[in-house]
């Protein structure tokens, strides 16, 4: 079987299908054309770039395409990428579908669905219910297909599903340690946080941000959306609980330089803003912690500051002696 694009290590030379992630064309300290790559297959992205290339090799690797590549796997300032030997288009019989290439969420899209459905229950405030109801059934379809990020975080199909269930695990634990807190507003921020990204986000394929993603982002499409599902379902978008709701999305990202327009006024917001940073940050660290082997510190992780993390040799067990 053919190793995967992780399974290679440092200096490591090989020749296999990939999938290009992303193909950004720049310009060079001399004035020629490179692409940007972004590999990918489903054991992780890696980039490469492509130097000197003619307007027909911008044309022929684009997003979305899988080639044949060669090249070896080396460092660059801590993190692996890919120096290319050589890139070629896929030729007839090749395996050239994208899907075979693209990393998938570990719980299957019903079990993920049965989770979210079940919790709906819990929401028992009757507008927030019919609110969130509503977008789920609008964009069922996208919502378990899409990633979560273009990259770094739950950057995969099923991202954004696995993302919500995951935070709701966490939510549902959380509640249960503080009584007092509002069960129906936490999960229904939870569930709608990153609703957004449906629109903001292409789709898990080649993801890139669309043109109301990169103008709007997702965070003021989500409140838009919860506009338009007051306006359908009649209910007063000046409610107090349709403004708590709101509150919970527009203040996900916790800070005003992270990208929320309100820091969190809500203790339910707060919370919000921790496990949506906790269950990122782990996925981050797991995603690269997988790829290092004991005893080796993991490459640099630019969504965590550039920081490397060490990954513990397994301690050996022991049994006690009678």
């Amino acid at each position: 079987m053919e190793k995967k694009l992780f399974e290679y290590t440092n200096d490591d030379t090989f020749d296999i299908y990939l999938l290009i992630k992303s193909a950004d064309i720049r310009v060079a300290k001399n004035g020629k054309k490179f692409i940007a790559f972004t590999f990918q297959d489903t054991s992780g992205q890696m980039d490469g770039k492509y130097w000197d290339a003619s307007e027909d090799d911008i044309a022929a690797f684009t997003a979305g395409k899988v080639v044949k590549v060669s090249g070896k796997r080396e460092l660059y300032q801590g993190n692996p990428q890919i120096k290319l030997f050589k890139i070629a288009v896929t030729k007839s019989g090749d395996p050239d579908n994208p899907d075979l290439y693209v990393e998938r969420a570990p719980l299957k899209k019903e079990d993920m669905m049965e989770e979210i459905n079940d919790t709906l229950f819990e929401i028992t405030n009757a507008n927030m219910n019919r609110i969130v109801r509503y977008l789920l059934n609008h964009y069922q379809k996208p919502f378990f297909q899409h990633p979560a990020a273009k990259r770094f975080h739950h950057a995969f199909t099923g991202g954004l599903a696995f993302h919500t269930v995951s935070m709701l695990r966490i939510a549902k634990t959380i509640a249960t340690q503080y009584e007092d807190i509002n069960k129906p507003l936490l999960y229904a921020g939870v569930i709608l946080h990153d609703l957004g990204k449906i629109i903001e986000l292409s789709g898990p394929i080649s993801t890139e941000y669309t043109l109301e993603g990169n103008l709007l982002g997702h965070i003021v499409i989500v409140d838009e959306e919860i506009t338009k599902a007051c306006l359908a379902l009649k209910i007063d978008e000046k409610s107090e609980d349709v403004l708590l709701l709101k509150h919970m999305v527009l203040a996900h990202h916790g800070l005003l330089e992270y990208g929320s327009p309100v820091r969190p006024k809500l203790r339910e917001a707060e919370i919000l803003y921790m496990i949506d940073n906790l269950d990122a940050t782990v996925n981050m660290l797991n995603s690269t912690l997988n790829r290092t082997e004991p005893g080796m510190f993991t490459e640099r992780i630019f969504g965590l500051d550039n920081r490397t993390f060490y990954k513990p040799n397994e301690s050996e067990k022991t049994t006690d002696s009678k």
